[in-house]
């Protein structure tokens, strides 16, 4: 029921958002457009009296700088945007693509794993009545009705409730730390797409005012603020596709394992799969920080610091939570066997 959510529905709805709140840019050229010429009035005005008064050659070169960043306000959408936007795209298609690759192997060997751990079930007959409901009720079909057999039949109830309880508690952890790690990544591509829309929209404002003296270095902050933030989805998807990869191998190993290792304890798989996804909850929050070191983006590390401390901490309490809960249904259980 947790894994009823469609998280890649929500992604699409957030790159849909994206996609509506584009023509907005529109809107704020035309403000932009009267900030940048006047801006541009005072640039070539400043430089012509200086040289002038220098009795110097007049560089026509540099004067042409206010005239680009004023085509580029008026075609902002598909000039800037468009361009930043379709160099960007084949890294994106390119990460996710990796993602859809190994979550499809993830799959393939998680049933294979399954398959594996019911055969092995099935083959032990001390085993086979807590897996099979048709094997449960044949070996109780068997059972006499003396006080032995009474016994052995109240027995064999108890241990396959404890088992089905035990397999319920692990199925429930398991799938509400995926929750977790899928609502993690949903986290980002909110608060990147987010971001994405702001400087969108108000990307004409920050090249109007880069025509000033003084304010140039704005022009290069808010192209590299927005290809740092365009970078998570791609980080997000790299990072993802290697937490894929180790499940597969862990997969392959537990297959391995069940293949030639009757005595093989399936519970310390799944133990070491729940504390990776814990490790995968945390990690999904360094994406800002790691794509902040693919291209730097003033101003953005106390906001990476922030939320990088706000996921330890929520993992933190995530695996604490799982650890307290799972001990005290254990402590339960054996308590209720001693008794």
């Amino acid at each position: 029921m947790l894994l009823a959510v469609d998280f890649q529905n929500l992604h699409q709805i957030l790159r849909s958002l994206y996609e509506e709140m584009m023509p907005l840019c529109s809107s704020m050229a035309g403000v932009a457009k009267g900030i940048a010429g006047l801006g541009a009035l005072f640039y070539i005005a400043y430089r012509v009296w200086q040289s002038l008064s220098r009795a110097e050659p007049i560089d026509v070169f540099p004067l042409l700088r206010p005239f680009v960043i004023g085509l580029c306000i008026i075609f902002f959408p598909t000039l800037v945007l468009g361009t930043i936007n379709a160099v960007m795209s084949p890294v994106v298609k390119g990460c996710n693509q990796m993602l859809d690759t190994q979550t499809f192997d993830m799959n393939q060997y998680r049933q294979q794993k399954d398959e594996l751990e019911y055969q092995a079930m099935m083959r032990n007959p001390e085993t086979a009545y807590l897996a099979s409901d048709e094997e449960f009720d044949r070996q109780i079909d068997e059972l006499g009705w003396s006080p032995s057999d009474l016994v052995t039949n109240a027995g064999m109830r108890i241990e396959r409730s404890m088992y089905q309880l035990k397999k319920s508690v692990r199925d429930f952890f398991r799938e509400l730390l995926e929750v977790l790690f899928q609502a993690a990544s949903l986290v980002i591509d909110t608060l990147r797409t987010f971001f994405l829309i702001v400087l969108s929209i108000l990307g004409p404002i920050a090249f109007a005012l880069s025509v000033y003296d003084g304010f140039q270095s704005t022009l290069t902050q808010w192209i590299s603020r927005y290809i740092s933030v365009y970078l998570w989805l791609p980080v997000s998807d790299l990072f993802s596709s290697i937490l894929a990869k180790i499940e597969v191998l862990m997969l392959q190993n537990d297959i391995s394992e069940l293949q030639n290792n009757p005595n093989f304890s399936i519970d310390a798989s799944n133990t070491v799969y729940i504390i990776f996804m814990i490790i995968g909850i945390i990690g999904y929050f360094t994406i800002p920080t790691v794509a902040n070191w693919i291209i730097s983006a003033g101003g953005m590390s106390a906001y990476n610091r922030n939320i990088t401390s706000a996921a330890s901490r929520a993992g933190g309490i995530a695996g604490a939570a799982a650890g307290a809960v799972t001990g005290n249904i254990t402590g339960r259980l054996v308590n209720r066997g001693e008794d």
